[in-house]
């Protein structure tokens, strides 16, 4: 398989305190060569910030339980030092700390139970700019922003934007659980175009992902009256 001139090999950090688990992650992105590679890895706190801060992966698959401690405990000293988007792995069905875990700057979840094949489109998904998550957790997550529990909410946009971005924005908001290239083709653009809107609007806004643009659209009143529909994101 050959890259095009647009794809990207998408570097994976992996980070799992269990040997076997590693082990298998390690076999399963090296064999999606040349789309994929493995960055790096680690399987404790220490060895994960020294070693995501000189790989500079584009990707970190992310062990919600590391050594018997939260991995969420240094999810933001760990954004703080990489561009990576972070992919969590987990058994838990807890709810309430997958909600957190979003709300720290989580782009996916998947679950441990889930398929190779349910991995792999996850991570392909997330380093394309969108979120993996299920209905479940999205949910508790809209519902805590609608009841005013949105952690560090922003008071107003930083630079206004442009009637092209606010026809992007009301169609992401739209269009909430559609894939990239859906909405792009229904604003009549190419997918690498809307890509390049997007991050002009997150830095505009201040946002990091489209979840915090759907949740900052909805409290500035930003997509009008296209906020009342639209899909779950995954």
């Amino acid at each position: 398989m050959q890259l095009t001139s647009t794809e990207q090999t998408i570097g994976v950090f992996l980070v799992d305190d269990h040997k076997c688990v590693l082990w298998g992650l390690e076999k399963l992105v090296a064999g999606e060569q040349p789309r994929m590679r493995v960055a790096g890895k680690a399987s404790n706190r220490a060895d994960a910030l020294a070693g995501i801060r000189a790989a500079a992966p584009n990707i970190v698959l992310l062990d919600l339980d590391l050594g018997g401690s939260s991995s969420l405990e240094f999810l933001p000293e760990l954004l703080a030092q990489t561009a990576a988007q972070v992919l969590i792995l987990t058994g838990t069905r807890d709810g309430a700390l997958l909600e957190r875990a979003v709300a720290l700057g989580a782009r996916g979840i998947v679950r441990k139970d889930e398929s190779a094949e349910v991995l792999i489109q996850a991570i392909e998904r997330v380093h394309q700019g969108e979120l993996w998550l299920e209905r479940s957790t999205l949910a508790r997550v809209l519902g805590a922003f609608t009841r005013g529990e949105r952690p560090d909410p922003k008071a107003k946009q930083t630079e206004p934007l442009t009637p092209k971005e606010r026809q992007i924005v009301a169609a992401i908001v739209d269009q909430r659980g559609a894939k990239g290239d859906v909405i792009a083709g229904d604003l009549h653009m190419s997918g690498h175009t809307l890509r390049n809107h997007l991050t002009t609007i997150y830095r505009k806004l201040d946002v990091r992902n489209r979840l915090e643009l759907v949740m900052f659209a909805l409290e500035n009143n930003l997509a009008g009256d296209a906020a009342a529909g639209g899909r779950p994101l995954h």
